[in-house]
């Protein structure tokens, strides 16, 4: 699937004057020196829109066994199989790897491929792994590429409030506007992957992607602080 264009990020700023302090009544005293509550917010904000986009190469792989024997009587041939099936079953045992055969680590699933057919030669067929991605991974793909937006937003809105010399406050709104998920499989027992393609094309074809795009309001503190700029 081709990769979509993220849109462009928007920044909006609106910056307003602080409102001035009503005057004293006319004829007030002189004693009272305007003492009063804090000053009401000043209402400005900066409002930014940004997105960001992450990627995520498969967690597990399924790799597919097909033992045959050829012997003069039935049982003898089931023997030799159970013999060879138990075999397998040791050698994926000895490298820490679930029998069922579900790989977690891509290089000693290649290790015991490897092994399975320089032992048992022509009696065995191994099929080309299936790459794919847990729901938990999946979740935390999602996560992060909130996350990174969130950040990304965040980051620009303390540019635009430098650009004017204010200081970036709380965030007032932060709103997830669009997400979007393509690429890679889910535990799905197909593969749609040709036999003729390299282990790295494999993944690649099964790496996830996921973009996402937030829209946030800040405040604006006032002026920033050039304090250590001096020093």
């Amino acid at each position: 699937m081709a990769l979509p264009v993220p849109p462009p990020a928007r920044v909006f700023a609106e910056l307003l004057p602080t409102p001035a302090p009503a005057s004293a009544p006319a004829g007030g005293g002189g004693g009272g020196g305007g003492g009063g509550g804090p000053p009401a917010p000043s209402g400005r904000e900066v409002h930014v829109s940004g997105s960001a986009e992450l990627s995520a190469g498969p967690d597990r792989a399924r790799v597919s066994l097909r033992l045959g024997s050829r012997k003069g009587a039935a049982g003898a041939a089931r023997s030799s199989v159970s013999r060879r099936l138990e075999y397998i079953a040791q050698s994926a045992r000895q490298r820490g790897v679930t029998v069922c055969i579900i790989f977690s680590d891509f290089g000693k699933m290649q290790n015991v491929c490897n092994l399975l057919i320089e032992k048992l030669g022509t009696s065995v067929t191994i099929s080309p792994p299936h790459f794919y991605h847990t729901p938990e991974a999946v979740d935390t793909l999602r996560r992060q590429v909130c996350v990174a937006a969130v950040g990304n937003t965040r980051r620009k809105a303390q540019e635009v409030c430098r650009l004017f010399g204010q200081s970036l406050g709380k965030p007032l709104l932060i709103r997830e506007e669009e997400t979007k998920e393509w690429g890679g499989h889910i535990d799905d027992h197909l593969s749609n992957s040709p036999d003729s393609l390299t282990l790295q094309e494999r993944i690649q074809n099964a790496t996830a992607y996921a973009s996402c795009r937030v829209f946030a309001v800040f405040e604006i503190k006032g002026k920033e602080n050039r304090r250590n700029k001096l020093l």
